[in-house]
């Protein structure tokens, strides 16, 4: 199968640059993955697709991952993105320019703040020491900046806009977007119908960004994520008696990944390197709420493989007719 086969011209004007004043009033592309019926509608509006014995599963995952800005000592801009605090001052890191910054070199960043690499990761990150006059830590969160995505140009005002309002679990490099439209009148909303919710944890690694760069996908290599799925949780999905309504691509790739039987799943976690594609047989995701992906991507892929290539062509030509907001900060469907 080629990557061709899942491009498509996207306008840079069309990729949302921030949030909508308001998350709910997005707008949301009802698709009928049975017959391909579109239908247009506002975010707030998901209620009324939702059946009374839905179970709608969510990713808790929640961004701790952050981005400085300096300069090696030995001169030279540097990016560092904080991935994992492993303790007080010491940080997994992905480094930009990486070639250029090997063990034993320091960075220099604002009011004082200094990293050593003090080693490598086997995934071609680095172990940050920090040190400081002051708390390096404080220093880390005063300087540090929201991981935005690479498309995105313009400064976040408000850091809590990528984040879920029900985001809990840390260790994310980047947002599970789906659940960037819902608040918690939404929520509430779902509660008076007595429709259920569960949650599960896939916590996004940077590499979610990274394009396909060959063109058969089969021979991709896909990225390796951690998953939890409490035991709690694991029941509650188990016994879900109408629809399992998955928020997000993320959320599908941990139900799936926990997957033994159909409508079954094991509790518990670890990493995982699904990459679904056309020719997947879907065990639990029975409909899912998610953005608008970038070209040529594994996300792209996956929304393939559970609606049909042909209707996802269909539904993304209609978007960008319509002018749909794109990407991380855009628009929703729902297929269903």
């Amino acid at each position: 199968m080629h990557l061709s086969e899942f491009n498509y011209v996207l306008p840079e004007e069309m990729i949302a640059q921030e949030p909508l004043a308001e998350r709910d009033q997005s707008r949301l592309l009802i698709v009928n993955k049975q017959d391909g019926k579109l239908e247009h509608r506002r975010f707030f509006e998901i209620l009324d697709y939702l059946k009374d014995d839905d179970l709608m599963v969510f990713n808790d995952t929640r961004v701790t991952a952050t981005r400085l800005f300096g300069q090696k000592e030995t001169g030279g801009k540097v990016e560092a993105l904080l991935m994992t605090r492993i303790s007080h001052g010491l940080w997994e890191a992905m480094v930009k320019p990486g070639r250029r910054v090997g063990v034993g070199a320091n960075l220099l960043f604002d009011d004082g703040l200094m990293a050593e690499v003090v080693d490598r990761t086997e995934q071609g990150g680095r172990i940050l020491r920090f040190r400081a006059d002051k708390d390096p830590e404080e220093l880390i969160e005063a300087a540090g900046q929201v991981p935005l995505p690479p498309y995105i140009h313009k400064k976040l005002d408000n850091p809590d806009r990528y984040q879920t309002v029900y985001a809990t679990a840390d260790g994310s490099a980047a947002a599970p977007t789906a659940g960037l439209h819902f608040t918690p009148a939404i929520f509430e909303q779902i509660a008076k119908r007595g429709i259920r919710t569960v949650f599960v944890t896939l916590h996004v690694g940077i590499a979610t960004f990274r394009p396909v760069r060959v063109e058969n996908i089969d021979d991709h290599e896909m990225h390796t994520e951690v998953y939890e799925i409490s035991e709690a949780a694991a029941d509650i999905i188990n016994s879900a008696k109408g629809r399992i309504v998955c928020v997000g691509t993320t959320t599908a790739r941990c139900l799936e990944s926990a997957a033994v039987a159909r409508r079954t799943v094991k509790s518990g976690g670890g990493q995982t390197n699904l990459f679904i594609k056309p020719g997947y047989e879907f065990k639990i995701v029975e409909a899912m709420i998610t953005n608008f992906h970038i070209p040529k991507s594994t996300l792209l892929v996956l929304v393939s493989a559970f609606a049909g290539r042909d209707i996802i062509k269909k539904a993304y030509e209609e978007a960008l007719r319509e002018r749909y907001r794109f990407l991380s900060f855009g628009d929703a469907m729902f297929l269903c």
